[in-house]
């Protein structure tokens, strides 16, 4: 090898140690006796699978049109059945390490395919046990390298090499090792937080019991828990001081409180609107700028108005501190509109009231509580003799409501039937002629 280019005696001092190992494996009578021990607990612990796997299936697989909890858990576990041939295979093979290594002393090949059954148990795992896109995929690029590397023995030295190699940033110093766990825990860490998050929202919004507004407290609480829980694990996984990070966050806050003071506010604001309860999530709102709709969503930043046309409007949360609101629908609360008309001076107005109250009362959508429909005069006008009704309905007079076409045609169908005339304006002109020219 002395006359070979450089590159190919360091392959070769690569390659010849497991060169040297799998000659004297071939050459061993006791390599020979733990190859037939590997194919014997394969073969037996497939059969073992065969015949246990579908009494755990039978087992395991809930009741059809059953759920809740027990069945939720039964399922995740159905999913690791295929799990149990590479899992035999290691755990048999485990006992046949113990037995070689007490008659002779040694037993490389035998742990080499114990590490081999790890390593396909973590393919099938990968392949068929993890349905979520981004845990595939780390498996795929971060399991499945691993698992190969520890089942031909590399994994160790791999890691020693990492370790030592250190990465200087200033005055922070740190190994590759350090950033790939680090990069490797803040992932599923990330992830974790992130399942974590959407389950205990999904719960909580199922609490019907509390108010809207708790509801919406309780979820930006536990989003704020679990990932600052998420963030200081990750802290203590790669090794970071968290006096360093006392000393950021101390920076951090002097930037919010010189450059981000807008955000800042708004996130304040946030958390008291959902303390108070006092508008939240359904109510209908109307502010001093002119913004009004029907509030859709609750961020830490900004309330998300729907108009009745469909549009959406973002509100920063601190305009409904600093500001004043109108709230027509605080938790489904009912509401008073009132409708105008004008009858003729020619009428009785003293059967007035009574024939529009009964109209509009008629109609399924006017409340009796806290008041029915209450007809009043309201003056008298050039032409007419002005009336309007005061009615409640539950919700906001809007697109999908269209509370107050359905009363103007009971007053005109009221007034209709009982002859009742809604007169056209009425103008008086006096001519005056001029007196003859005297003389003429």
């Amino acid at each position: 090898m002395g006359n070979q280019p450089d590159i190919i005696i360091k392959l070769w001092g690569w390659v010849e140690p497991g060169w040297t190992l799998a000659q004297g494996w071939l050459l061993s009578p006791g390599a020979w006796s733990q190859f037939a021990l590997l194919i014997l607990a394969f073969y037996a612990a497939r059969h073992i699978a065969q015949r246990l796997q579908p009494t755990l299936d039978r087992l395991i697989t809930p009741p059809e049109g059953k759920a809740g909890l027990l069945v939720t858990a039964r399922l995740f576990a159905r999913r690791f059945l295929p799990l149990l041939l590479p899992v035999l295979a290691y755990a048999l093979t485990a006992v046949g390490e113990e037995i070689t290594r007490s008659i002779f002393g040694s037993g490389a090949v035998i742990a080499f395919g114990k590490r081999a059954f790890l390593f396909l148990a973590a393919r099938i795992f990968v392949r068929e046990v993890l349905t979520d896109s981004f845990l595939r995929l780390l498996g795929r690029y971060v399991l499945l390298p691993v698992a190969a590397l520890y089942a031909l023995g590399l994994l160790d030295d791999i890691s020693a090499r990492l370790e030592e190699t250190v990465i200087a940033l200033g005055n922070i110093r740190f190994s590759v090792m350090a950033l790939i766990r680090g990069l490797i825990a803040g992932s599923l860490l990330f992830w974790l937080g992130t399942w974590s998050n959407r389950q205990s929202t999904d719960y909580i919004k199922k609490q019907e019991e509390l108010r809207p507004a708790t509801r919406e407290l309780a979820v930006k609480a536990t989003e704020v828990l679990i990932f600052g829980a998420a963030f200081l694990l990750l802290m203590s996984i790669m090794g970071i001081d968290l006096t360093a990070v006392a000393v950021l966050g101390g920076a951090l806050g002097v930037g919010i409180g010189l450059g981000l003071q807008q955000i800042a506010a708004n996130f304040v604001s946030g958390i008291i609107l959902l303390l108070e309860g006092q508008t939240t999530v359904g109510d209908y709102v109307e502010l001093d700028g002119g913004e009004k709709g029907t509030i859709v969503k609750m961020t830490a930043r900004a309330c998300v108005l729907e108009t009745f046309d469909g549009k959406w409007i973002v509100v920063p949360n601190e305009h409904f501190i600093t500001s004043r609101v109108v709230n027509y629908s605080d938790q489904g609360s009912a509401n008073r509109y009132e409708a105008a008309f004008s009858v003729s001076y020619d009428t009785d107005i003293n059967l007035v009231p009574a024939i529009i109250e009964e109209a509009v009362g008629k109609l399924p959508f006017v409340l009796r509580h806290p008041d029915g429909p209450d007809c009043e005069l309201k003056g008298f006008g050039e032409s007419a003799v002005d009336f309007a009704v005061e009615y409640w309905v539950n919700g906001i007079d809007d697109g999908k409501n269209k509370y107050g076409s359905p009363v103007l045609f009971a007053i005109w169908n009221a007034l209709k039937e009982h002859g009742i005339e809604m007169p056209y304006p009425h103008r008086v002109i006096e001519v005056k002629r001029a007196a003859a020219k005297a003389g003429a």
